[in-house]
């Protein structure tokens, strides 16, 4: 694979003038169900879930992992799934327990468990507040009931009605995950969904169009979807009944009022270190010459072996610096405020020249917009963002493709 063109007298491998910022991800693989379009690490749960041995798992990962984060403070937590909201609080209030005793956590540390409406109980929603979740993101998807069917979910709109208004009372810094495009779905019923999440006025909503993933039930047997006409309809329409809510359109997929951007998932973007433990995770850690990135076993049962073993990692890598210039776009380019221009070596440790003749190109193609501070996908480089991600592949920056 060619390598990126680092500038005139630059290392070839990376040199960060400072570590990033670190949040911790949890992961939790079971679910009542598992979804036709779902490609996450998640398993349908039979019978009970063992909660107490995953969770004597995850600590065990924990303390394994504090060498290789020591001395860094973590800005977020976020639990997600699979669907942690199967979990008792007394397991959560346990995993956030061992989170604070084995990690410096930041004060105020934004603390995010993502929910099922179908597990929707008041008390189980109060224990998690009370275990140290402070946002809660609930998987709604539609308020129409046919629609719910269509993509395999296990609540009904009642009971995703419910669960936001618990929520959004409860919590109040709530996230309502929304998808649009689903089998047989018309634009107007797109936007009733829309209508509807914003009523309950939630702090923050995430908008994805339902996508056929390899490995799915949905991949194998199509369903009837709506053409790209509908779609970018829906897509259009639902950017604009949330600008004029008051939604901030900050990133691809996700709106949010003032002060209410997700901070674990702006870490993300920003191309921050994220410390990831559960089955199947995935970490990100920086070190000053080199960037790792790790994944656990993905069976929970395997998982929970390993772990307890001290051998949770199953694979851990440095990111060849060739590929850091893409990985570091694919996240930074879903932001629509782009990046500061000086982000990009400080995360990466490489010059901004080496991809400079792929910014070049964007530009060139109306698909970015850059100044002397920040570098930014056009409304036209956000809508077809895969096309501009293509130019910053390592094979369209060899010498070659200049």
């Amino acid at each position: 694979m060619p390598a990126v063109i680092p500038a005139p007298g630059a290392p070839a491998t990376p040199r960060l003038p400072a570590l990033p910022p670190l949040t911790l991800y949890v992961h939790v693989p079971w679910c009542l169900r598992k979804c036709p379009y779902c490609d996450f690490n998640s398993h349908e749960a039979r019978g009970e879930v063992p909660e107490a041995q995953y969770v004597d798992a995850v600590v065990a990962d924990l303390e394994a992992s504090v060498p290789r984060v020591w001395g860094r403070r973590v800005h977020a937590i976020f639990v997600g799934g699979g669907t942690p909201s199967l979990l008792t609080p007394q397991a959560v209030d346990r995993l956030l327990t061992a989170a604070r005793t084995l990690l410096p956590v930041e004060a105020g540390a934004e603390v995010t468990m993502e929910a099922n409406p179908g597990t929707f109980e008041r008390e189980r929603f109060l224990g998690f507040r009370d275990a140290g979740v402070n946002r809660l993101s609930l998987g709604i998807q539609s308020f129409s009931d046919a629609h719910l069917a269509a993509i395999g979910r296990v609540h009904g709109a009642e009971e995703a009605r419910r669960a936001a208004a618990f929520a959004v009372e409860t919590f109040g810094n709530v996230n309502l995950d929304l998808m649009y495009a689903l089998p047989g779905q018309r634009v107007g019923e797109a936007l009733d969904d829309v209508r509807e999440a914003i009523a309950f006025a939630p702090a923050h909503v995430s908008a994805y169009h339902l996508t056929l993933e390899p490995n799915t039930l949905f991949h194998r047997h199509p369903p009837a979807l709506p053409d790209d006409d509908a779609a970018a309809a829906m897509q259009e329409g639902i950017e604009s009944q949330l600008a004029g809510a008051g939604y901030d359109h900050y990133e691809t997929s996700a709106f949010a009022r003032p002060g209410h951007r997700s901070r674990h998932n702006l870490n993300y973007w920003r191309f921050g270190d994220y410390l990831g433990v559960g089955a199947g995770a995935h970490s990100k850690l920086s070190q000053p010459d080199r960037i790792v990135r790790e994944t656990r076993w993905r069976q929970p049962r395997a998982y929970q072996l390993r772990a307890v073993a001290g051998e949770a990692v199953e694979t851990s890598a440095e990111v060849p610096a060739e590929e850091l210039g893409l990985e570091f776009m694919m996240n930074a380019l879903r932001l629509a405020e782009g990046f500061p221009a000086a982000l990009f070596a400080e995360r990466t440790g490489l010059a901004l020249a080496a991809v400079e003749p792929a910014l070049a190109r964007a530009e060139a193609a109306g698909l970015l917009e850059r100044d002397a501070l920040a570098i930014r996908p056009t409304a036209r480089g956000r809508r077809f963002l895969n096309d501009l991600l293509a130019l910053f592949l390592p094979e369209a920056l060899s010498p070659g493709k200049r």
